[in-house]
Parts: structure tokens; sequence; C-alpha cells
């Protein structure tokens, strides 16, 4: 089946719970690795209001800004979100490439979505200097973006499983840049040797992930997936 993609046990992200403070947050992960941490929000109330009825009956009729699924240059087209779950929040063809696949990410109006957003708990850690900014996504199995770095951040699933592939800045990932993350899994990550494989896991509902500034990035959603991300710029 097009875009069914098996879980991968494997985890090479150190996981946390919430008994980590702050200032070990600032010491051991946030300027040198990533981490996945447990238990340090409470978003219920959040995902009771992004279901799929939810969504569709407060933002069905107002346009999405999608983005092609590829690194460096991204093709914008705007969608009534309705259009885009019921048409477009399809499982990924394996053989479509990135400049073709639309990605419903980090585009949000915030007069729309804010009210929304006014209900997400975010993580309680932040970087000094830095001040968040909310990132809102949803997209169907076997869907993802390939690799590609920027500021530090951190990314929380709310609906589905969402597996992760991280290189440090100084390790540049092997992958073509209008290829899918879910083509490389299946073509390039077979072929890797283990010194050459990327720190990876798969992050499940309530879970958030920390990613260090300029840390290379691809992700893979195994659900039909909604997400969100704090960046800290």
């Amino acid at each position: 089946l097009a875009g069914s993609v098996p879980e991968e046990e494997r985890c090479t992200v150190e996981r946390v719970d919430a008994s980590l403070t702050y200032s070990l947050f600032l010491q051991r992960f946030a300027f040198s690795r990533p981490v996945i941490l447990g238990g340090v929000t409470d978003n219920s109330a959040f995902r009771a209001l992004c279901t799929r009825e939810k969504l569709l009956a407060a933002f069905g009729p107002l346009p999405v800004r999608l983005s092609t699924a590829n690194t460096y240059s991204y093709r914008k087209v705007d969608v009534p979100f309705q259009e885009y779950v019921e048409r477009l929040l399809q499982p990924q063809d394996p053989a479509r490439l990135g400049s073709d696949t639309l990605y419903f990410f980090g585009d949000n109006n915030f007069t729309e979505w804010g009210p929304l957003f006014q209900h997400y708990v975010p993580p309680p850690f932040r970087i000094p200097g830095t001040s968040p900014a909310y990132s809102f996504g949803i997209a169907g199995s076997g869907s993802g973006v390939p690799f590609h770095w920027h500021g530090p951040g951190f990314s929380e699933v709310i609906f589905g499983r969402k597996r992760w592939f991280l290189y440090p800045p100084d390790k540049n990932p092997h992958f073509h840049p209008n290829e899918t993350t879910l083509a490389w899994l299946q073509h390039t990550y077979p072929t890797l040797p283990p010194a050459q494989r990327p720190l990876e896991c798969t992050l499940r509902p309530g879970e958030v992930l920390y990613f260090p500034d300029r840390w290379w990035h691809a992700t893979l959603n195994l659900d039909t997936s909604v997400f969100i991300s704090t960046f800290l710029g």
C-alpha cells in the first residue's frame, strides 16, 4: 500500500521524564544534542480540539497555505482547509517527488489559528535570548520533510506517530533534495554503514522532541498525524 510505513523500534535519541530541570536541560541538551521529553506538558485539551470533526468545523472554508516537501526551494499553494483534508490528505506515493508533494505545516495564519493555539501548552524550557513561534501541521502517512536545518525548537505529536532522523551540524546527510523522506528511507537508508546512520526515534502523542540549532533533521509521519512545533528564534 502506497505510504504505509512500518515502525522501527530503534531509538538512539535519549529520553528523559518530567524530572529534568531547566538547568540540566541547558547543561546537557540545549546546545549539544537532541532529547525526547516525556510528561513535560499535558495537551489533552488541545488534542480534543484537533480531531478531524472539530478542525473542519472551525477552519473548513478557510484557506491554508501548503508547501512542497523538498529541501531548499518551496512552492506554495493555497487551498481551502476542507479541500486539503478531503482530497490531499493521502498516504505518500513513494514514486512522487518532493516538489510534487504538498504538505501542510508552518504557514499558519495566526489571526485565524490563534484561538486554537491559545489552548496549546508549550514545553517549559527556553533558550536564552530566543522567543517562541508555533507551526502547526497535519499530514498523511508516509509524508514528511527531507533533511534540512534551521534554528532550535521543539516538536510535539498530537495524533499519530512521527519518526525523526537527525545529524549534528558537522555531518552532512546523504540525500537528494527533491527526494521524499519515504523514498530516502527505502533507497538510501539501508545502504548506510552503522557509523553513518542518523540519530533516530519515533515520537508518539504527548512526547516532545527538542533539536538544537543547525541540526539536520528529516521527518516521516507513520500515520495520518497532527503535530505542532515551537521554533525558538
